[in-house]
């Protein structure tokens, strides 16, 4: 396997603060109640939360911009708010993270979505979710394919991401595919099976192991610890590439790594460099970021896979909805 070093990492690092990447999907508020638990409730058998503190974070596709401005690119966020004080938030906390966010539309009948954690002792206790999952109006649709098209020259790279919150339909996906074909301009997706989109010939799909089985129809029912003799993980993959066609295909296998699959290529497997696993919210928003800004800075696709494991790698260690640094992912390298 290539062997990236920390010299070439920096080397795509400073290139990619040159990128311009748009991020267009279902955009969320990302709140973290913190406290501890001494006690059970006498009224029901739940943990009693005493509140601590309270924090927010960009959530959904607003946190793959914010991994992107992490690592120094200018990420444009494109995507669907509420009229209400969440939206107010979460604006000034993408201006406070160098994220552009005037594509983002607001909606005044759809409310913002929240996904509200209480963590005790480094652990969630539970998550409340506020959202809308209704599919986006076709004028709502049209106003934010509008507001892409105008920025799109001049872009290294469009991500999607997919949550499941009703932005990403089928009419926005073709309108994307076709302005980035046209334009000769990355398109990587982050996918939510549920949706069955039509979601051939993208340059890049990244779903984890329990998505891509989904997506290829495929039953999971035996694992191997060596991905390459994963016999039921080899034929989703080789499905998948045959019946989505995309460009690159990256499978996230949690504490095995990951899966690079290409066209006519052998399968490649990528070792997870996570030391120690805390919370696990927002990895694939790091993996999907990390590698499509690393193809924007002249890496190849296995240089691109071994960045955005690394990537991965640093934010599982931390706890929270986390991004990942210029200075912590070379140190990773060096490690």
């Amino acid at each position: 396997m290539t062997k990236l070093t920390s010299t070439r990492v920096t080397k795509l690092l400073t290139a990619a603060r040159r990128s311009r990447i748009l991020v267009v999907g279902d955009v969320m508020l990302d709140q973290f109640i913190w406290g501890s638990v001494s006690r059970i409730s006498p009224e029901a058998p739940v943990p009693v939360v005493d509140f601590k503190s309270e924090s927010f974070m960009p959530g959904g596709a607003a946190n793959v911009a914010r991994n992107l401005s992490a690592l120094g690119a200018a990420p444009e966020l494109f995507g669907v708010v509420g009229g209400d004080d969440s939206a107010l938030r979460m604006r000034e906390l993408l201006r406070e993270q160098h994220v552009g966010c005037g594509g983002l539309i607001t909606h005044s009948s759809r409310p913002t979505s929240i996904k509200t954690r209480i963590v005790a002792h480094q652990q969630q206790v539970v998550r409340v979710d506020r959202e809308s999952k209704t599919p986006l109006d076709n004028a709502t649709t049209a106003q934010l394919l509008g507001a892409i098209e105008h920025r799109l020259k001049g872009a290294d790279a469009v991500i999607v991401g997919d949550y499941g919150k009703g932005v990403v339909t089928q009419s926005l996906l073709d309108a994307l595919k076709e302005l980035c074909r046209k334009r000769g301009v990355w398109l990587s997706f982050d996918p939510k099976p549920v949706h069955h989109l039509n979601l051939t010939d993208l340059s890049l799909i990244t779903p984890n192991r329990k998505e891509a089985f989904e997506l290829s129809d495929l039953p999971d029912d035996t694992r191997h610890a060596n991905p390459l003799s994963d016999l039921n993980l080899i034929r989703t993959a080789e499905r998948l590439l045959k019946d989505l066609s995309p460009a690159l295909l990256l499978i996230t296998l949690g504490e095995q790594g990951m899966l690079l699959c290409r066209q006519g290529q052998k399968l490649i497997h990528i070792p997870t460099v996570a030391q120690e696993v805390f919370d696990v919210s927002g990895a694939g928003d790091t993996v999907i970021a990390s590698f499509t800004l690393a193809i924007a800075a002249g890496a190849s696709p296995l240089e691109a896979a071994i960045v955005s494991n690394h990537a991965a790698g640093v934010v599982v260690g931390k706890v929270g909805t986390a991004i990942v640094t210029p200075k912590e992912l070379v140190a990773s390298f060096k490690r």
